[in-house]
């Protein structure tokens, strides 16, 4: 009897365009969203005390962020705090590169 050889999903690679792969891509991201919350004013009020005593101690604090489509831990040094437009300067500790964060994108700071 002659053995049937099946490639699996590897037959239908090759007939999937770059266009497709793309868009099957951000169809599963788009269904991975997380909303971002809604902070009140008690923890806006906390996260701007806990970011310029970070700053003003120059301590490393965990920084949890809304990137647009989920959250985003990352562990930096707060270098400064513009309130005209509400940006906070960071130093990326893992990566050593320069951070611009929106002020309320934030969503938890955490002291390490």
């Amino acid at each position: 009897m002659r053995e049937i050889n099946d490639r699996g999903t590897k037959k239908w690679t090759s007939l999937m365009m770059p266009e497709h792969v793309q868009m099957v891509q951000e169809v599963y991201k788009e269904q991975t969203r997380v909303d971002k919350p809604v902070l009140d004013e008690q923890q806006i009020q906390d996260h701007a005390f806990a970011l310029e005593m970070a700053m003003n101690d120059n301590l490393t604090v965990e920084l949890k962020y809304h990137n647009g489509h989920n959250y985003t831990y990352v562990p930096v040094k707060v270098v400064g705090m513009n309130g005209d437009t509400k940006k906070v300067s960071c130093i990326d500790q893992q990566e050593k590169d320069d951070i611009q964060l929106n002020f309320y994108d934030i969503i938890n700071v955490i002291f390490l």
